[in-house]
């Protein structure tokens, strides 16, 4: 958690520090809303054990889902630009996350110099991640944009410790559709697909990737 969520080379009063803006620990079930849209911003929240997904209400009244989040992932940065939120936060299964008041935040960085470093990356990876997105979106065949999905997700998953190949969707077909632009039968027939060839093994909700380097070679860019 601190690894993912704080900077490195903190000295121990700056973490304790840190440590106290802590102002609350939430746990959610299933299904529970975080926040909505316009709902005041109040601070930021680091994911501490679970996951979430973030979704807008589209003009025609559908949810499209702009994001999946897992632990040490920071969730709320949607709402510092207007002081409200612009989508709303779902948690996908039993869940839990710190509050950290986003002005006793700034406060802090103001003389912490690695803390204020460390949310602007942060904030930063925010809007290279947007941009992948629409660029997922725009220009991507339907094959090509549930392999980029796997394999961030084993990406995600590596860099926190957990096996790059084996893991649980903890969304729904019909949410990855949402989020990858794709129809929940497309999304269901390629992964029927992917399993006939030999790429993925899908059981329910759990994935095991036979074959990255294939799945790498369909997309013939970097993931």
């Amino acid at each position: 958690m601190q690894e993912l969520c704080l900077p490195g080379g903190l000295e121990s009063d700056e973490i304790l520090a840190l440590e106290r803006l802590i102002t609350a620990r939430r746990r959610l079930k299933k299904g529970e809303t975080l926040y909505q849209t316009r709902d005041p911003f109040v601070g930021i929240f680091a994911l501490r054990f679970g996951s979430a997904k973030t979704a807008i209400l589209a003009a025609d009244g559908h949810e499209q889902v702009s994001g999946f989040h897992m632990v040490g992932d920071i969730i709320g940065l949607d709402g510092i630009g207007t002081g409200n939120h612009t989508c709303e936060c779902t948690a996908l299964e039993d869940t839990e996350v710190c509050l950290l008041p986003f002005a006793k935040l700034e406060e802090l960085a103001r003389v912490v110099p690695s803390l204020q470093q460390h949310l602007h990356r942060v904030m930063s990876r925010e809007i290279v991640r947007e941009h992948g997105v629409m660029l997922l979106l725009g220009s991507m065949r339907a094959e090509e944009r549930l392999a980029v999905f796997l394999l961030n997700l084993s990406q995600r998953y590596h860099r926190r410790g957990y096996s790059a190949s084996e893991f649980n969707l903890r969304m729904t077909r019909e949410e990855i559709g949402s989020f990858l632009g794709l129809k929940l039968e497309t999304v269901s027939r390629l992964f029927s697909r992917f399993h006939d060839e030999g790429l993925v093994e899908v059981q329910q909700r759990s994935v095991r990737l036979l074959d990255l380097d294939a799945l790498r070679r369909m997309v013939n860019r970097p993931v």
